[in-house]
């Protein structure tokens, strides 16, 4: 017969695990951290993950490895990141497209935002910024909406991909507008731009960071911004709101997540780190320039974060609905 009574096996075995679990995330980070970008490298996501990345890993000691996985609008990234080992050296870059709107887009997803996941922290937002080729006929807003109309189907609008937020936002848009576009999906929002450039689509929607140089050499014409208000690098372009859809706003979220069962100390620690590198006033102007919008600090948080991811998935239900969006 064993010598312990089975209750306090039980009890041994748990104090065993808590006593590993606080040992590892005392050590953490020992070896480089993963973060998986779902979308192919140059894009938006990769751009701002990337500048991020390299700040924080500073304040933890250890170097944060970009892992691009494209593929279905950023759920095959997403899931492999909930399927990846619980112990701190993988990690994902998520956004509005997989961790938002996703669960209504696709009636069997590999992986649940809410319940796969631990929050960790918040990005600043991105506007997305209406973009078309140099030589396109309409020269605002409201002639690209004309020219939608007049041509049913034939104003072809290129995205990161089937689920992206550069596929979700033209998709609302055009439904707003009430024109019919064709939807042109890529492995990346960098490889939609480059054929926006090259004259082989109308435009796009990008986000600001990787759209403003393009904007500002002349290789493509801003149209219109998502956001709420004028950004300020492109004074001269209005929103979608002030022009042909008024009350329009959307913004790109993003958050790093861990997969479920992640040591809190270690979720803390990541956090702490992120959070410190966000008070650093010339690391936040460097992203300001971008147009990249900051919030307020209590909403960097992973508490945050997640009630946001909740919030999210819960209105791109009604959202997906009223546009009637579906990938299935």
């Amino acid at each position: 017969m064993h010598p312990f009574p089975r209750f306090l096996r039980g009890a041994l075995t748990i104090a065993a695990m808590v006593a590993a679990t606080a040992a590892h995330a005392q050590t953490w980070p020992t070896r480089p951290i993963t973060w998986i970008v779902p979308f192919a490298a140059g894009g938006p996501t990769d751009a701002l993950a990337r500048h991020i990345a390299e700040r924080v890993s500073r304040e933890v000691g250890q170097s944060i490895i970009i892992d691009n996985s494209p593929g279905a609008g950023g759920t095959i990234g997403a899931a492999k990141a909930a399927r990846a080992a619980a112990d701190g050296y993988t990690m994902l870059v998520g956004h509005m497209g997989y961790m938002g709107a996703a669960p209504a887009l696709y009636k069997k997803l590999a992986y649940d935002p809410v319940k796969d996941f631990a929050p960790v922290f918040r990005f600043p937002d991105t506007p997305m910024v209406l973009m078309v080729r140099k030589d396109h006929p309409a020269k605002d807003v409201k002639g690209f909406v004309e020219y939608g109309k007049q041509n049913p189907g034939k104003l072809f609008v290129s995205n990161a991909g089937m689920g992206s937020t550069s596929h979700l936002i033209a998709a609302m848009f055009a439904s707003a507008a009430g024109m019919k576009v064709s939807l042109v999906p890529y492995k990346g929002a960098g490889p939609a731009l480059i054929d926006v450039i090259g004259g082989q689509v109308d435009g796009m929607f990008d986000q600001t960071n990787t759209a403003l140089p393009q904007i500002t050499e002349s290789k493509v014409r801003a149209l219109a911004v998502t956001s709420a208000s004028r950004v300020n690098q492109l004074k001269d372009v209005p929103t979608l709101a002030e022009t042909v859809v008024p009350g329009f706003e959307a913004a790109t979220w993003y958050g790093i997540y861990a997969p479920k069962g992640t040591p809190q100390p270690v979720v803390d620690r990541m956090q702490a780190a992120y959070l410190k590198a966000m008070s650093d006033k010339a690391f936040t102007d460097r992203l300001s320039a971008q147009a990249i919008q900051m919030l307020p600090a209590d909403k960097y948080t992973a508490s945050a974060l997640g009630k946001h991811t909740e919030a999210e998935v819960a209105r791109w239900k009604v959202l997906a609905a009223k546009a009637n969006i579906s990938l299935d």
